[in-house]
């Protein structure tokens, strides 16, 4: 093991705009209560858990007092507390141990040595946020929520999305606010290279909080309205447009910072339709569906930022992109904005720390640890696939069956149909169940 010299380990402490901020680190509907939940924030390893005595969530550094190992790996007892896999050791919501089965009766253990290291906690527009910093300056920080999500007025229809993805926070943001990407990179999902145009937007504000943006004429050459962006530091950004006689849009992103080199997008797509029909006609398709959509979008562009952010560090990291970038045009106003913000006010949330190996497409295209296995709709959609497989595989023998049974041509026209219509459908479950663990590493912006 490498022990650091007491300077080098101070450069790599998390400067406090990164520290001192709240987080969303799931979505409460994801969330199961019957049980902890891993998560790492910042590059300290949290145990989320269910405090039922509260009647909240709470969020302990995931590693026991007594001796060292994941409280996550641990379960809810009956009386409602977390209690430690190895030997038993429990605590309740304020962290402190409750029962500590291999004491004497009467002995008294230090209150401080044998409780948990807690964080502070709240919920907010359906997500659960941790404050990363001292739990003592939680109260004085707002929660990085959307103001127009708490708008009165209207109703929004919101399709929400996540995924852990293996690059830094401030790549992720940097792809995100980068508007002219969109027509190329997505080209056949979300864009089209046709609607590529000069992008002339300003900086409408800028300061230690973030900054503001203004694009007058908006994406697919105007068609759409003006686009407003938002950087609210560290990790939350939007763009929001009104498309005249369609609906409100906004595209909102969180940043969530795990490890260097690795994030959690929270992803949310906000729509305010003037008409009702579209928002019917969204609410029909599953959440599984639609977040193998999602994952679609997220793959164009998932590889080369994996590169990408590789080649920026050995050019210097964010204090070299000016001389690393060669920003030639006012679309790369954005990403300029992104590094001023980062090189003035907030630095970097690991410096001094390297970026991890490179992975090979195939683990970049893992969808089944990097969601499936933490979203309750997928992994619900995962397990009624492995259900329905060996019944829809046991059809076409049914359609045989019947047409060994009734000799008749109904009966030849009822089997093959329901043989090729059993085949089809296995085809379909193959396909999702494959779609839920991985993606195919082929964007559609090249078949073309």
């Amino acid at each position: 093991m490498t022990v650091l010299p007491l300077q080098q380990a101070a450069d790599l402490a998390i400067p406090a705009a990164w520290a001192d901020q709240w987080y969303p680190v799931a979505f409460l509907r994801d969330l199961d209560r019957s049980r902890p939940t891993p998560f790492t924030l910042l590059g300290k390893d949290l145990v989320l858990w269910w405090d039922r005595a509260a009647n909240s969530w709470q969020a302990f550094e995931d590693v026991c007092p007594h001796r060292l190992v994941p409280l996550s790996e641990g379960r809810i007892n009956g009386a409602g507390h977390l209690e430690c896999p190895y030997h038993g050791w429990s605590f309740d919501g304020s962290g402190h141990c409750t029962s500590l089965p291999q004491a004497l009766e009467g002995a008294t253990p230090s209150p401080r040595r044998s409780s948990c290291g807690r964080h502070a906690t709240a919920e907010g527009q359906g997500l659960l946020f941790v404050f990363a910093g001292d739990p003592e300056l939680a109260g004085a920080v707002p929660l990085p929520l959307v103001p127009a999500l708490e708008e009165k007025e209207g109703t929004w229809l919101v399709q929400d999305t996540f995924r852990d993805l293996p690059m830094d926070a401030l790549t992720l943001l940097e792809n995100v606010i980068d508007v002219s990407h969109v027509p190329f990179t997505h080209h056949r999902t979300v864009g089209r290279r046709e609607n590529a145009a000069p992008v002339q937007a300003r900086r409408t504000s800028f300061g230690p909080e973030g900054f503001t943006m203004e694009w007058p004429e908006g994406p697919r050459r105007g068609k759409l309205g003006s686009q407003y962006t938002t950087f609210r530091a560290p990790g939350l950004l939007w763009h929001d447009l009104t498309a005249k006689g369609f609906a409100r849009i906004l595209t909102v992103v969180y940043a969530v910072p795990i490890r260097r080199g690795e994030c959690r997008l929270i992803a949310r797509f906000p729509f305010r339709f003037e008409s009702r029909l579209p928002a019917l006609l969204l609410r029909l398709r599953p959440l599984w569906l639609q977040h193998l959509g999602n994952h679609r979008v997220l793959e164009d562009d998932q590889v080369f930022l994996h590169w990408q952010e590789r080649v920026l560090e050995q050019r210097g990291g964010s204090a070299a992109s000016p001389r690393a970038f060669f920003l030639a045009t006012a679309a790369d106003g954005y990403v300029s904005a992104l590094h001023d913000w980062v090189n003035r006010h907030g630095g970097e949330p690991f410096p001094g720390q390297p970026l991890p190996p490179r992975l090979d497409r195939r683990a970049l295209m893992d969808r089944l640890k990097s969601h499936t296995d933490h979203c309750r709709a997928c992994s619900g959609a995962l397990t009624a696939i492995g259900r329905w497989r060996p019944l829809v595989a046991a059809l076409p023998w049914g359609g045989l069956l019947l047409i060994a049974l009734v000799p008749s041509p109904a009966a030849v026209v009822a089997g093959v149909t329901l043989a090729a219509l059993a085949l089809l459908l296995g085809q379909r479950l193959n396909g999702w169940d494959r779609d839920l663990r991985e993606g195919e590493g082929h964007p559609p912006r090249n078949r073309d």
